[in-house]
């Protein structure tokens, strides 16, 4: 029940911060490692990681050969220690073996011997890189790495050793070095000569180990709240990023409608101020007399008056036109076009094409009911123009991903490490 909870909980926070996966692999490790330490030794291969392992042990667990033999993470469990047994750093780096390689030394770890053949003279750049990569973590979790100088029976003298020894020590100067001879080791406990024993280093390497074995419960304490805490400042950094985000959007919309309608209601009253000398008239209403057959092909005073309409209908139209365009409402929507590409503008839609008489005028520019469906009307398309579905859609995503980051931090306790482990 705790591993899918941790996991239900782990799924929810890495939708929101998914480069987070190695940190949260990690605590998914701490909550559910046992009380026995972890340690693992890592370095090349054929420079005696194995043969090391079961010196420290005092028994052959894992597997000793001259050709490459560990080539998938090994494990063994003796006197309250759980030992891993990583492929070597030269390990086939595309297939499984990195696999098994990072899952122990990152994963799995509280321990790291990270393991050198003296016989190779100095470190390498992977393993200066390598090693520099876990004092950084040492820094920062308190996980341990303990370097060990492995091999020392096959040098010619003390003195090419110590030049051997300096020159790495040089290298990496925060990592104090652990000479040691496997070999050795095992010849004075098959023996019972207790200064080779003492000259393999071994029993001095077991004595630095205990020491930080029993800072691994303090250590698995630290790492877990630094990772959670990480983890929990991230999120809540995220959260109030998108929450800021989010406002800030709100408010362009908000201040984007506020900008059309105002500027729609300043645009419809100068149109009536400009209508006004036209739909002021004494005596009949020339424009309502229609045309007989004979005056068909002249200039009649109905004909001037009904041009003089529609001229003021066009200016208003061109003063409006001018407000939608400004806001980027032109075109119809998909949904709402036609053959005629001509018509499908929101002019047409809302306005029509022409008006022949003065009511008309009255009625959509200076009644009430008119004007109020004007600004329905073309409010109604403004908030189907592009710019505006765009803005909608950035603000659905944002709060979709301010509802995820919320939902992150209400799941993110789970992935906390239990007091009594």
């Amino acid at each position: 029940m705790a591993a899918e909870k941790f996991d239900l909980a782990a799924r929810d926070v890495l939708a929101v911060v998914p480069a987070r996966a190695p940190d949260v692999a990690r605590l998914r490790a701490l909550l559910h490692q046992g009380a026995q330490p972890t340690v693992t030794v890592m370095g090349k291969y054929n420079h005696g990681k194995s043969r090391l392992l079961n010196e420290l042990m005092g028994r052959d667990v894992f597997a000793v050969a001259d050709r490459r033999e560990t080539i998938a993470l090994a494990e063994h469990v003796r006197k309250e220690v759980r030992w891993l047994d990583a492929p070597g750093l030269d390990a086939d780096v595309a297939g499984e073996d990195d696999g098994h390689a990072y899952r122990a030394a990152w994963l799995e770890s509280d321990i790291r011997l990270f393991v050198h053949a003296a016989k190779e003279g100095e470190l390498d750049a992977a393993e200066r890189g390598l090693l520099q990569a876990l004092r950084a973590d040492q820094e920062r979790t308190r996980r341990r790495t303990l370097l060990v100088l492995t091999q020392v029976d096959q040098m010619a003298d003390d003195a090419h050793l110590d030049r051997v020894a300096q020159a790495i020590q040089a290298q990496v100067p925060q990592l104090p070095l652990h000479p040691v001879s496997s070999t050795r080791h095992r010849q004075g406990a098959e023996g019972g000569k207790k200064l080779l024993l003492e000259k393999s280093g071994i029993p001095a390497l077991q004595a630095a180990l205990r020491s930080v074995m029993d800072q691994v419960p303090q250590a698995r304490r630290h790492e877990s709240g630094l990772l959670f805490d990480e983890i929990h400042e991230e999120l809540r950094r995220l959260q109030a990023d998108r929450a800021q985000n989010l406002q800030e959007l709100q408010s362009l919309q908000l201040r984007q409608r506020q900008d059309f309608d105002q500027g729609l209601a300043d645009v419809l009253e100068m149109v009536q101020a400009d209508l006004q000398p036209v739909l002021e008239v004494s005596g009949s209403d020339e424009a309502l007399v229609p045309d007989s057959f004979e005056h068909m092909f002249k200039l009649t005073a109905g004909k001037q008056e009904r041009a003089r309409i529609q001229i003021a209908y066009s200016r208003a139209c061109i003063a409006i036109n001018a407000h939608l365009v400004k806001h980027g409402v032109v075109g119809l929507p998909v949904v709402q076009q036609t053959s005629v590409r001509s018509l499908d503008t929101v002019m047409v839609a809302v306005m029509g094409v022409s008006v022949k008489y003065r009511d008309d005028l009255r009625r959509l520019f200076c009644e009430p009911e008119g004007r109020g469906r004007l600004r329905q009307d073309f409010a109604h398309y403004f908030e189907l123009s592009e710019d505006r579905v765009a803005l909608q859609q950035w603000i659905g995503a944002s709060a979709a991903g301010l509802a995820d980051t919320d939902t992150a931090l209400a799941a993110l306790p789970a992935l906390r490490m239990r007091e009594a482990a």
